[in-house]
Order: structure tokens, then sequence, then C-alpha cells
């Protein structure tokens, strides 16, 4: 099929609804009739000039083959000229950026990268901050997420594999991951569910999030996700895929073992022994996270013969005047803080520290002198609340299950705190996050992986890659010949 340069405009013209940010340039090249379209607010200006508009119109010599050709190999100032053979291909093309070259009378479409890249600077993430390490985050491009990867792996087993996602947005989806280290078999169970993928459009890696992960019902994270470059690349080096969406900082990373989030990128650049230490803080942490209301209303109500004497006096005497009971008060106080802390995340910034005052001290010591809540109930709750964040990729998981526990100790006591401890670890010792243990290497023990878990070996004695994650067993050797160390 021949192009007509002036009819193909039209019709592109009306499939687009003559949009104002459409724009197009008619100019002559010896005898042929050349239209070339743009959108004007994704496109670089400087670079269309110096691709298209200059070389076609200062093109002085004699033509030697086909225009097509010609265009292709000695006009066109540009790394790469694609070629269209219909308009819904060139159309799909120029919507993300590039220019397209319409000739009268050729059969083809010829289309160049003129794209204009719009990002914010490469920055230290916010949730991800270290002592000592690289601080170079993603940004919200696809393709500085890729060379930032690209920068730290100089290796052609490197994949990435590019697909769009959306039926209106077209988003550019990102599959990487090592070939000679990712298990073949998930690589290909993670592009399969994503190929299959029905949504009108992708704004953020979470769209994905429930697509991919196998128990779409849990409240449980099944997917890990990654805002720096270093730590992804540590991650595919055990074996993991990363998922990188164009237009969102956060790239995922699969398989998911709970492990990962009790650990930080800081730890890779701090002594073991320390490490050792911060990891087993973390997990005490997340544990009073946890239970510490739930067990606190428990021994209040049930079991307050076990407190020492000396600590159940001064409760008691701080609890004279309380108009509610254990449970009660305990509840009033959660979810107080559970408003407080979303009024504080969505509090313009400059008010942020304000908030943080106002209801950190203010309404706190206020309510205590008001008689409403006791200081200690103000106190575990309190500390319930700041350990949330010792690991924030959770919080929300967690901040469920603290309610769960104060429902469960005011009903049941400790022996119902004690149930509800064994049915958790029970549930999660069932999840199985593509071929990985949810719990692995703890449940099921692996002895090998101990070297990274709640403590951290040094780093030339990690040999091997760990089994917990599914990975190509027949490269598991990451070290080579131990006698060239």
């Amino acid at each position: 099929m021949k192009f007509n340069a002036v009819e193909t405009k039209k019709d592109i013209e009306q499939k687009l609804h003559n949009s104002s940010d459409l724009k197009s340039r008619t100019v002559q090249f010896f005898e042929k009739t050349i239209v070339l379209m743009y959108i004007a607010d994704i496109t670089d200006n400087v670079l269309f000039n110096q691709t298209l508009i200059a070389p076609i119109t200062n093109y002085n010599k004699p033509l030697e083959k086909d225009v097509i050709t010609e265009l292709k190999e000695k006009v066109l100032a540009s790394h790469e000229v694609i070629e269209y053979e219909t308009i819904e291909e060139a159309m799909d093309d120029m919507l993300s950026g590039k220019s397209i070259v319409i000739v009268d009378g050729e059969e083809k479409i010829l289309g160049l990268d003129t794209e204009k890249i719009t990002t914010r600077p490469v920055m230290e993430p916010p949730t991800s901050v270290v002592v000592k390490g690289p601080r170079e985050g993603f940004t919200e491009s696809i393709k500085y997420n890729i060379a930032l990867i690209r920068k730290r792996v100089r290796t052609p087993d490197l994949v990435v594999n590019i697909m769009d996602i959306g039926e209106l947005t077209k988003t550019q989806v990102g599959v990487v991951y090592f070939d000679s280290v990712a298990d073949k078999t998930v690589v290909s169970d993670i592009e399969k569910k994503l190929k299959k993928i029905k949504i009108d459009g992708v704004l953020d890696a979470h769209y994905l999030i429930s697509y991919l992960q196998r128990n779409s019902k849990s409240m449980f994270k099944q997917i890990g996700d990654v805002e720096k470059p270093d730590v992804l690349v540590g991650k595919m080096l055990e074996g993991r895929v990363g998922i990188i969406v164009d237009g969102s900082p956060i790239v995922l990373t699969m398989p998911f073992v709970l492990v990962e989030d009790l650990q930080n990128s800081d730890d890779y650049y701090s002594q073991p022994i320390r490490v050792g230490f911060v990891r087993v803080l973390r997990l005490l942490g997340v544990i009073l996270a946890v239970v510490l209301p739930g067990v606190f209303i428990a021994l209040e109500i049930y079991h307050y013969k076990i407190i020492p004497t000396e600590f159940l006096v001064t409760i008691m005497n701080t609890r004279q005047g309380i108009p509610f009971s254990p449970f009660v008060e305990v509840f009033f106080l959660v979810v107080l803080f559970e408003i407080l802390y979303e009024a504080n995340l969505r509090m313009p910034q400059y008010f942020g520290m304000a908030m943080s005052i106002v209801g950190a001290l203010i309404l706190g010591e206020t309510t205590v002198n008001a008689g409403l809540v006791s200081p200690p109930a103000v106190m575990i709750v309190a500390l319930s609340g700041i350990t949330f964040y010792i690991v924030p990729s959770q919080a929300a998981q967690f901040s469920l299950l603290r309610l769960a526990a104060c429902v469960i100790g005011a009903c049941l006591g400790l022996y119902g705190m004690l149930i509800f401890c064994v049915f958790i670890l029970s549930y999660l010792s069932s999840f199985d996050s593509y071929k990985s243990a949810y719990l692995a290497p703890t449940a099921p023990y692996i002895d090998r992986d101990q070297q990274d878990n709640f403590k951290r070996d040094l780093i030339k004695n990690m040999k091997k890659r760990p089994k917990s994650i599914a990975n190509n067993s027949k490269n598991a050797d990451r070290r080579g010949d131990e006698n060239q160390l």
C-alpha cells in the first residue's frame, strides 16, 4: 500500500481528534512531498530540527537510490530509523515521543526518536536512606532507570525485555534479570502474567502487584519493592527478577521472602557484628509493634497477678478515675495515633512538624490530664507505633495485625495471643512466592543461607547464591575458584 502524504496526514489528524498538540510540517525533497508529524509537548524541538528539518532541507547531493533508502542511509541524522507499514504502528510510536516521516507515494513510513525526556534529578530515596554506600535512587523514567542498572552491570548477561501494558496509557514495563542466574520458569511465569494483564492504564508499579501476587486475597506483602539500583542489582545477583514501570520510581522484585524487609542496604556497607545486632533489634521491634498492646490488655484484664507488685500498684494508681476499660482505652489510643499519622502524612510539608508536635505532646498530655487514658497505655501504644517504622514497607500490615491482637487479647487473654501468634506463623509458612518459601531460610531451615539471615557473614565467605531464592542451580557459585580470592 502506497501512502499519500496529504491524505495520510488528514487521516492521522482525524484519528487523534485534531488534537491541538499534534503538529506537522510539509517539505519538498527532490520531487517528493514529505510530511513530518509529531506531538509538540513530548518532542524535543532542538532534536527535531537537528535530525529532521535541517538534514532534509539542506541535502543537495544527487539522489542515488529510492527516497526511503536515501533518507534512512544518508539524510536523517538519527541513531535509529524505524520503518512502519501501517498508520497505527506509526501513531503508537508518535504518541510516545517519536516523529514520523510520511513520503508521498512510498509504501513505508519512517520514525525517529525525538522524545523529550523530562524527569526529576537522580537523588537519594526518602525511604532508603543510608549512612554509607551509594545514594542514587530510581526516577520516574524507565530509560534513566535502565541506564542506572547498566552503569553497574557491564555484562551481556543482563536481559531487559520491554512490553507495553494498558489499553490507553500503553505504559512501558521492563522485565530485567541475569540470564545465567534467574530461574527460567520464574521468568516465564512472570512474563506470562504481565502479557495477560487487561487494563486501561498503568500509572505506577503498584498497579501490577494484584496481577502478579499468588494469593490476591492475602493482606501480607508478597512482592518486593526497591528504590535504589544497587539494591536491585544485589537482589538480581541472588536470582530475583525486577519489574520496572515507566512513570514509577519503585521497582518490583520477585521472588520475595519476608526476611528481605528485615534487611537494609546499609547492612552491606557496615561491620557484620553491628548488622547482626541491628537485625535482631528489627525483629524484636516487629514483635513489639504487633503484640505489645494486646499483651498489655490481656495482662490488665486477666493476668494481673503475674505483674510485679510494685508495677501493678503503679498501674492501678494511674488508672484511678479512668472511665474506660483497658481495651477501650488502648483501642482509642491506637485509632487516635492512626488518625494523627494519616493527617501528618497528607498535611503540607511546612505544617507537618507543627502537627507532629501538637499530636505527640499537647494532645497526648491533654488526654492523660483529662483522665481519659492512663500514662502506661500511652507509653505502650506510642512504643508500638514507633516500632512500626523499623520496617516501613510492612507498616500497613502490622497496623491491622495490632488491632486484631488488641481484640484477641481483650477476649481470650494471653492464651488467645499465643494462638494468634501460632496461627500467623502457620499461615505464613504455607506461603510460596514463585518457588520460594515465604519464611525461608528460617522455615524451612536452610543452613547455608544463615550467612545472610538474622546475621550477616563477611562478603568473602558468601560464595554461594541463596537456596531460599529460586535461581539457576547450575550457576550457584558466586566466587569461582577459591584460590583466586
